[in-house]
């Protein structure tokens, strides 16, 4: 099957290539000039050059595809840049869906997030949008909603990488967000990070099975973990001792609305936001539709995070 890719070079994107290429199918990556270093096993690839702001390398990219993918998406915005939740996340789903609507190409698999919803956060509502605006179209898409995703990243930006980097590594203790004027349930919000290799292995498969057409799923882990739980994980595999203090979240909240707007600041307002309402999924119709036994979010499967 010829599957056109959107967000190949992307950590996700890394994986769904190569899971591609395992089942026999052939990728074919809308590429920016001077990106083709990031695609796994290129030279068994079709690399289209061009972004997503060109029509015209949207459509050479589907054209003759069998399905698409599109796996695009940012975790914090660049306005400077041009780089919004809003164009990133639904007006370029948008164009894709259009252009896979006009060509012919009816199979779509789109990659939501867990959470999304009209009345949420800048990144909710837009990955929210691009999922009502494929329900309104002919295409036989299915949504899928992961929670957190971990795995190697092979120098892109990852849940526990980025941790590691930005919090781990700093020489000042990490917080345990709390609401409210006392510190009871510090760092007690629930997340369910899932293994990036069966996000993969489930977006491929559902190609393969027609039934999963006009389905949503949630992926994450059967077990959640809350986030002091998750940093020292993070800390114990990067070979660190961290410690840990409360922090008020209102506090932080503010101090974002003054710095979110620098790149060095390590957290935004809405990622906070997103934090501490949690982010618990129940996978497990995706894990029987799929047949997937998860890799586990233990500190053995964290071993990519060892500074060396």
């Amino acid at each position: 099957m010829r599957v056109a890719l959107f967000g190949g070079t992307g950590f996700v994107g890394s994986y769904l290539v190569e899971e591609l290429l395992e089942r026999n199918h052939q990728p074919v990556l809308l590429v920016r000039p001077g990106s083709e270093r990031k695609v796994p096993q290129s030279e068994k690839c079709i690399l289209i050059q061009g972004d997503l702001d060109d029509p015209a390398a949207i459509r050479s990219t589907i054209e003759g595809s069998t399905a698409v993918i599109f796996s695009v998406g940012i975790i914090r915005e660049d306005r400077k840049r041009g780089q919004t939740f809003d164009k990133i996340q639904f007006e370029h789903a948008k164009m894709v869906m259009d252009a896979a609507v006009d060509l012919g190409v009816s199979r779509f698999i789109l990659m939501s997030a867990n959470g999304v919803r009209p009345d949420g956060t800048a990144y909710q509502r837009s990955k929210y949008m691009a999922e009502e605006y494929l329900k309104t179209t002919d295409l036989q898409g299915t949504i899928f909603r992961p929670s957190v995703i971990f795995g190697d990243p092979r120098g892109r930006t990852e849940f526990c990488t980025q941790l590691r980097d930005e919090l781990i590594q700093l020489p000042l203790p990490a917080p345990l967000f709390y609401q409210g004027l006392l510190p009871t349930g510090a760092g007690s919000f629930l997340l369910s990070p899932i293994h990036v290799r069966d996000v993969a292995t489930i977006f491929v498969k559902a190609l393969e099975l027609p039934e999963t057409i006009g389905q949503t799923f949630v992926l994450g882990s059967r077990e959640a973990v809350d986030w002091k739980t998750t940093v020292g994980m993070i800390a114990k595999a990067s070979g660190r001792r961290k410690w840990m203090v409360p922090v008020p979240a209102s506090i932080v909240k503010i101090v974002a609305a003054l710095m979110d707007r620098f790149r060095f600041f390590p957290i935004t307002r809405d990622q906070l936001a997103m934090l501490l309402e949690g982010n618990v999924a129940d996978p497990e119709k995706a894990f029987h539709v799929f047949g997937i036994d998860p890799i586990t979010f233990v500190t053995e499967n964290l071993a990519y995070l060892k500074e060396t």
